[in-house]
C-alpha cells in the first residue's frame, strides 16, 4: 500500500512537503513562548506564533518500543518511517529490519530531497531520515549514509566527528561529501551563488571540517557571523524549487532540546521563536503555493517537563526579558573566572547581575542571596559539582542563577531529561484536515502519505 501511495505521488496535486519537527518541543513550550510575547507586550494571553494560527492542530503521543519514554533516535525513526523501535536505534525496527524513510520513498519516485537542522547534520533526529544503524552514537559511520543517500540540499551545523570519533585515518566526512558532488558551503552568501549546483552541504559558518560540530549556537547568544534556521530553509526552498521537481523538506529545531535538557527556560522560548521564524519562510512559500503543498509541524517528545506555575495563581514570564545569555554562556563565564585565583563575592555578583539582572531590575530576596552566597563559598573551596545535563554540564553558579530566574518567571520542571508528555502538532495545506485530533506518532508518516494519494486521486478524476 505504501508504495502506491508514493507511487501516485509523481503525479500528486500536493508537490511540495515541508515536515518541521520541533525536537523537545511540548505544548508549553509553544505556549510560554507566545505568553512570554504577551507579557512583553505588556498583556495577558498570547502573541500566536505561525504555527499555532494553522487551520489544524492535534497532538500525538511519542512512546517507544521499548519505553514509555522515548529518545530522540526512537522518535525520530518512528516520525521518519511510521514504525517505532527501541531507544538508541536509528532506522532499524527493534528486531534490526531496515526500516524505509518517507525521504528515501520519496527520493525513488522522483522527489528532491532536503534535511535540515539546527544541531549537527548526524544528529538522531535528521539521521532517522537517512540512517540506519543500531546505534545513534556512530556519527563517522551515518555521516557516511548520509552521503550515500545522495539526498539534494542538508543543511546544519556540520558533522559531528568528520574525521571519525577514534581513526584518525579515517577520511573526511566533508572530503568524501566533494567527491560525491557535493558543493560545501559555508555562509548564506556563499549558499545563494551555489543555488545552480547539484548537490549542496550548507554548514555552521568557521567549521573547519576537523573537529566535532554540535550545533549552530543558540539564538539568544547569537553573533552575526552564525547560522540561522531561517538563513537554511530561505537556501533550501529555491534550491529545491530550481529542479522543477516535487520536493521534501525536513526541518528540525533541534536547539529546543538542548535548552530545555538544562531547565533554561529563555533560553528554550527563544529557540521555538527561532524555529518559527523558520517556518514562517515555508508558509510564505505555502501562500504562493496554497494548492500544491502540505506544511506538518510536530515533536519527536518534550523534554524538561515544563509547567507554566509553580507555586501560585501566577506567572511572571516577562522577567525572563533580563537574562542575556544561555545557560552554557554563562556557566563558561563562571568557569573562566575561577580558572586564575578564587573571584571576589562581588566579582561573582556582577556577573550573575550583568546577565541576570539580579539586584537591579531583577530583585533578589534574603533567603535567594543566602543560597548565592553558599554557592559561592562551595566554588571558592572548589567543592560542589557541575550540573549534569545530556549535551553540557553546567556550572553550579550558572546554574543555581538560571533556577532562580525560573523560579522567579514561574516555570517549572519536572526534569532535565524526556517526558512522555504528548506534544503537538499544526498542519495547513492540501490534506491539512488528516491532521486534526490525537494521533501515535506512527501516524504521521502515513498522514502525509495518505494526503499525497488523495491528492492524486484527485487530479486523476478531474483529468477524467
Amino acid at each position: 500500500m505504501i508504495g502506491l501511495i508514493v507511487a501516485l505521488g509523481a503525479e500528486a496535486k500536493i508537490k511540495y512537503v515541508f515536515y518541521f519537527i520541533g525536537d523537545g518541543m511540548g505544548t508549553n513550550q509553544v505556549l510560554a513562548a507566545e505568553m512570554y510575547r504577551a507579557e512583553l507586550a505588556g498583556g495577558i494571553g498570547r502573541v500566536p506564533t505561525c504555527m499555532s494560527q494553522f487551520p489544524v492542530s492535534g497532538q500525538i503521543s511519542t512512546y517507544s518500543a521499548s519505553n514509555g519514554i522515548t529518545d530522540s533516535s526512537a522518535a525520530g525513526t518512528c516520525l521518519a518511517t511510521g514504525k517505532k523501535t527501541n531507544n538508541g536505534t536509528l532506522g532499524l525496527g527493534p528486531k534490526g529490519d531496515t526500516l524505509r524513510t518517507i525521504a528515501e520513498q520519496l527520493k525513488q519516485e522522483g522527489w528532491s530531497i532536503g534535511i535540515m537542522t539546527s544541531v549537527a547534520i548526524d544528529h538522531a533526529t535528521p539521521g532517522a531520515f537517512y540512517g540506519h544503524d543500531e546505534n545513534r552514537n556512530h556519527y563517522y559511520e551515518i555521516g557516511q549514509q548520509l552521503i550515500r543517500s545522495g539526498f539534494d540540499f542538508f543543511g546544519g551545523a556540520g558533522f559531528h566527528y568528520p574525521q571519525g570519533k577514534e581513526n584518525d585515518k579515517a577520511q573526511n566526512l566533508y572530503d568524501l561529501a566533494a567527491r560525491a558532488g557535493y558543493s560545501i558551503v559555508r555562509t548564506y552568501d556563499d549558499a545563494q551563488r551555489h543555488l545552480k549546483d547539484s548537490l549542496m552541504i550548507m554548514i555552521q559558518p568557521g567549521d573547519t571540517g576537523k573537529v566535532h560540530s554540535d550545533c549552530i549556537g543558540y539564538a539568544i547568544d547569537r553573533h552575526t557571523e552564525n547560522a540561522t534556521l531561517k538563513q537554511i530553509v530561505s537556501t533550501a526552498i529555491p534550491f529545491l524549487e530550481r529542479k522543477q521537481k516535487p520536493f521534501f523538506m525536513m526541518v528540525e529545531g533541534g536547539m529546543i532540546d538542548y535548552a530545555c535538557h538544562g531547565d533554561d527556560g529563555r533560553t528554550a522560548i527563544d529557540e521555538v521563536w527561532a524555529m518559527d521564524e523558520a517556518l514562517e519562510v515555508a508558509y510564505r512559500f505555502y501562500l504562493r503555493h496554497p494548492d500544491e503543498t502540505l506544511i506538518v509541524v510536530t515533536a519527536d517528545h518534550e523534554t524538561g517537563g515544563m509547567a507554566l506555575g509553580n507555586s501560585d495563581y501566577t506567572l511572571n514570564l516577562q522577567v525572563l526579558q533580563h537574562q542575556q545569555c544561555s545557560s552554557w554562556v554563562l556557566s563558561d563565564k563562571f568557569t573562566q573566572l575561577f580558572e586564575q585565583e578564587t573571584p571576589t563575592w562581588e566579582q561573582v555578583q556582577q556577573i550573575w547581575r550583568e546577565q541576570l539582572g539580579f539586584w537591579g531590575a531583577v530583585s533578589i530576596t534574603e533567603d535567594e542571596e543566602a543560597e548565592l552566597r553558599a554557592a559561592y563559598d562551595k566554588a571558592a573551596r572548589r567543592e560542589g559539582e557541575d550540573t549534569k545535563t545530556m549535551y553540557k554540564n553546567i556550572n553550579q553558579l550558572g546554574s543555581l542563577g538560571i533556577d532562580i530566574l525560573n523560579r522567579k518567571a514561574k516555570l517549572g520542571w519536572t526534569s532535565r531529561a524526556h517526558t512522555g508528555h504528548a506534544v503537538p502538532v499544526f498542519a495547513v495545506g492540501v490534506g491539512e484536515e488528516l491532521f486534526t485530533g490525537w494521533h501515535d506518532n506512527t501516524q504521521m508518516v502515513p498522514l502525509i502519505l495518505e494526503a499525497i494519494q488523495q491528492s492524486a486521486a484527485k487530479r486523476q478524476k478531474c483529468r477524467r
